[in-house]
């Protein structure tokens, strides 16, 4: 069934994916929520009202009778009415100047938003718009912009000795096939080309031109064993299935990469029956809480997960003292696979590489931690409500979920 209590997490998310785009509309977001769409409005007006907005409109009758109204009175309300219309015209003309800067900047900036950028920019546009109005959108000082505009020749002048440098490098890079990186390469002009360089110059170089050597990536560990651990027995045997809703469910910890080098962690609760997402938390830490909050919210989803097996891997959080507690209160028995053995908890591997292949088509991580929330609360909600699953028969998971309510309702009315 469709979840009917919401968590206030859930509601300020709700809200702020409709708010993320101009072109949703109520019930477009409410329909990719699987959410009724009164519900969603009543959940913004409750927003508005609470930061102060007002969406009343302010009345252009008196509340006199208009017997009673003065030609004064009535005229100084005309009045009114045409300074308020001259101000949203000015406003409606300064957000459409903007609306053609950005707009045009959005090809400009394609690869990538920088300060120079953002100066070469206004100096392309300066005979268009106003340096001032270009510099208020594109959040410049203007005195950097001038102070930017004067050191063109010098930058020229570094740009040709960067290339000259650069063609060196890629000299050295291709004979080593390859594979040499900026400390081997800061070695091999030192000796060879007899230059006086450090490597923090030819890192630049190379990261400008996009020359990069043979490495390996870091691998970020979410499955830490805790020694400590009590001995939790495997009660799925690989079998990443159920008969029906609310019986077997799996869960998992992926990493989020934002901003430069830092992540988040989500935690998730799956459904064997649907690969419904019945429960899921977002933190900047791998901490206990961070399951035992995915699973309060899959409680809260379901009613209740008592009498429910839950299966994971071997992660210190699940465990945990902490966690067993927390499963005893709710109910739920855990299970866990092989130490190790990734194919013990293939399902929820396979369902969060899915989510990061599809949010992030390619990019290497979100811009920040609030781009990252919205997003992945936008592909789980989806994922919920529209996206067709293969082992559904290509239904989504609640609507699978729905249709084997209605089944089972049938049969039984009809014994």
């Amino acid at each position: 069934m469709v979840m009917k209590v919401y968590s206030p997490e859930f509601k300020a998310d709700a809200v702020a994916l409709f708010h993320s785009d101009p072109d949703l509309t109520i019930a477009q977001t409410a329909r990719d929520l699987g959410l009724n769409a009164e519900t969603l409005r009543n959940w913004i007006r409750a927003d508005r009202a609470r930061g102060g907005m007002s969406t009343t409109r302010k009345s252009m009758t008196s509340t006199t009778r208009a017997g009673e109204a003065t030609t004064e009175e009535l005229q100084a309300e005309i009045e009114a009415l045409r300074a308020e219309l001259k101000a949203a015209r000015k406003e409606n003309a300064t957000l459409a100047t903007e609306r053609d800067i950005l707009r045009k900047a959005t090809k400009f900036f394609a690869s990538g938003d920088d300060l120079v950028s953002r100066c070469q920019f206004i100096e392309d546009h300066c005979e268009t718009y106003p340096v001032k109005r270009l510099c208020q959108v594109l959040d410049v000082i203007r005195s950097s912009f001038y102070k930017w505009r004067v050191g063109r020749e010098a930058r020229a002048a570094r740009e040709r000795e960067d290339a000259l440098l650069a063609e060196k490098i890629h000299a050295i890079h291709a004979e080593s096939d390859r594979t040499y990186g900026s400390p081997r390469v800061t070695a091999e002009l030192r000796d060879a080309e007899g230059m006086e360089i450090n490597e923090k110059k030819v890192a630049r170089i190379m990261r400008k031109f996009a020359i990069v050597g043979v490495h390996l990536r870091r691998r970020v560990r979410t499955t830490v064993p805790e020694p400590s651990g009590t001995p939790v027995p495997d009660l799925f045997g690989r079998d990443f299935t159920a008969t029906e809703p609310g019986v077997k469910y799996m869960g998992d910890i992926t990493y989020l990469p934002i901003g430069d080098g830092e992540f988040l962690y989500l935690a998730t609760v799956l459904d064997c029956f649907s690969r419904r997402v019945v429960g899921w938390s977002i933190a900047d830490h791998m901490r206990t809480e961070l399951v035992t909050d995915a699973l309060r919210d899959a409680a809260a989803t379901r009613g209740s997960l008592d009498g429910a097996i839950f299966h994971s891997d071997h992660g210190a959080q699940y465990t945990s003292k902490e966690l067993a507690n927390f499963c005893e209160e709710l109910g739920v028995t855990q299970s866990m696979g092989a130490v190790g053995t990734s194919a013990d908890n293939a399902a929820c591997e396979s369902f969060h590489a899915s989510l990061k292949r599809e949010t992030l088509q390619g990019a290497r991580r979100w811009d920040g931690a609030a781009a990252c929330r919205l997003s992945v609360f936008r592909w789980l909600t989806r994922y919920n409500t529209r996206r067709r699953h293969s082992r559904n028969r290509q239904l989504s998971p609640v609507a699978y979920e729905h249709e084997h309510f209605q089944q089972s309702t049938n049969m039984t009315v009809a014994a």
